[in-house]
């Protein structure tokens, strides 16, 4: 296990992993040949019905998509760009979190933000993932999971509308049994109610459902739900380090996640 694979957290040996059936949107396809995983991989994922995943900073690193649509909206309104570095801080809140921030950061008025919110949503729509790579090992850590026999969800604080595109544009939407926005609850991570009711939709019970994400708010939301939750060594995270948000398991690379950790 790359990482930190022999660390324990808080959750003990909690195991976890659930499917979401989509809500109000048509269902994705189901997944009749995953790609080749090891023979080992339901023996080394043990313990879990499903797992929820999160995505920007987790599966796609987003920061270049998001540098050039903020770029174009602030100049739009006679404002100046923000550095790739404050991005990669402040990510992780949902866009109206995102937006807020760059309005401060820049000492400018609050207010702007009414005005800048829909020229953001259609610059990052017409870019959404031109500049946004997969990180190593996404693909084959999704198809080793559902190989294993575990449900998937995709759970991102960015808004649903941006997150069903990127997906499929990535090639990753096929694994998923639903994906799940920002906007889709009344509140996002790190509050716990996303993952709670992502583990209904997906019918399993959070210490069956592995939360896999990149920062403290998904292990936060986490162990509020009553997840376990393995984190990324290589995501966004706050510009904190990851080994201090409390997790079960960090993993280097999705395709090394082993569970229970060891």
């Amino acid at each position: 296990m790359a990482g930190a694979g022999d660390r324990r957290g808080r959750g003990g040996d909690c195991r976890t992993m659930a499917t979401i059936a989509a809500m109000d949107e048509p269902s994705t396809p189901a997944i009749t040949a995953p790609a080749p995983a090891p023979a080992s991989a339901a023996a080394a994922i043990q313990g879990l019905d499903a797992a929820i995943v999160d995505l920007d900073g987790t599966m796609v690193d987003t920061v270049g998509d998001f540098e050039i649509a903020l770029a174009r909206s602030l100049a739009e309104i006679g404002l100046p760009p923000v550095g790739r570095d404050f991005i990669r801080r402040t990510v992780g809140r949902g866009s109206e979190h995102l937006l807020a921030s760059v309005l401060a950061q820049l000492g400018a008025d609050a207010a702007l933000h009414a005005a800048l919110w829909p020229r953001y949503q259609a610059h990052y729509l017409a870019i959404n993932g031109e500049h946004a790579p997969l990180f190593p090992g996404v693909v084959e850590g999704l198809a080793r999971l559902r190989a294993a026999g575990l449900r998937l969800a995709c759970l991102t604080n960015k808004p649903r509308a941006f997150a069903r595109p990127l997906l499929q544009r990535k090639g990753l939407a096929r694994f998923f049994d639903a994906v799940f926005g920002g906007d889709d609850f009344a509140r996002k991570k790190p509050d716990p109610l996303p993952l709670r009711a992502t583990c209904e939709a997906l019918g399993s019970a959070p210490a069956r459902t592995l939360m896999i994400g990149d920062s403290r708010n998904d292990a936060e939301a986490a162990r509020a739900a009553g997840c376990p939750v393995a984190l990324a060594t290589y995501g966004y995270n706050h510009g904190e380090p990851v080994q201090a948000a409390g997790a079960d398991l960090l993993f280097d690379r999705l395709d090394a996640i082993v569970w229970p950790p060891r």
